[in-house]
């Protein structure tokens, strides 16, 4: 199970006072030194956390999987070829929103994604889609030729301890995961995942990989980053014993 820490919220706070610190950079330095496997980080097209110079200086520096999250739009797939991170992930964007609402539709989408896939894998960059845990997003991912898909666990988050729904969404997913790797892809997860809501996600056995960031940096607030890196480690670690 790899554990992908996004930096985004760093960039928030930063930028919240138009200060130099906290330096995004900086925080995945120490995300990494507490024992994350990557990071990620999401350029939206408003720049509202992360900016171009951040994208840069995490190519530079780290020696870790970099994760970009980008819109499919023409300007965005032409950074990503430019800086080359290790994996895009492509999601819907919405102006309008506080952070990612929904999957990317791409059962249903415009030419231009197959495109911007395309473009992507001849730049030698992993391409991963991020859509809902449903059986007709995970197959049409797999037609445009993807190596990986993560699943929104948006709508398992904020059942936020009601069993019912928190069973349905589980259901949802595993069989979105079991079907990804039917058809060869790799499973990842990720959207409102904490410490509390964590361990029975990754008990499904597929998904192994998670991008987590508002909690973790949330966490952060009390208990530093090292801290809060480590004890998503140990809810993970204790969920997957749970297999």
């Amino acid at each position: 199970m790899r554990l992908h820490i996004n930096v985004d919220h760093v960039a928030t706070l930063r930028n919240a006072r138009g200060t130099p610190y906290p330096d995004p950079i900086e925080a995945a330095r120490m995300c990494l030194d507490a024992g994350a496997h990557g990071i990620t980080a999401h350029l939206r097209e408003d720049r509202r956390h992360i900016r171009d110079n951040d994208v840069e200086r995490l190519r530079a520096t780290l020696r870790s999987t970099f994760n970009l999250e980008m819109a499919s739009t023409d300007e965005m797939i032409d950074i990503a070829c430019k800086v080359v991170p290790d994996v895009v992930t492509l999601v819907p964007e919405r102006r309008e929103e506080r952070t990612t609402e929904g999957g990317l539709e791409v059962a249903k989408a415009p030419p231009a994604l197959r495109t911007h896939v395309e473009k992507l894998r001849a730049a030698d960059i992993k391409v991963s889609l991020f859509i809902a845990p449903d059986l007709a997003q995970v197959e049409a991912s797999h037609a445009l030729g993807v190596e990986q898909i993560e699943l929104h666990t948006g709508e398992y988050a904020h059942a936020a301890g009601d069993a019912e729904v928190e069973k349905r969404e589980l259901a949802r997913l595993a069989a979105a995961s079991t079907r990804g790797r039917e058809l060869g892809l790799e499973i990842a997860a990720g959207h409102g995942l904490t410490t509390k809501n964590v361990g029975a996600l990754v008990a499904i056995p597929e998904i192994v990989e998670l991008n987590i960031g508002h909690a973790v940096v949330a966490d952060a607030v009390f208990i530093g980053l090292p801290g809060a890196v480590r004890a998503m480690l140990a809810a993970i670690d204790k969920g997957r014993a749970r297999r």
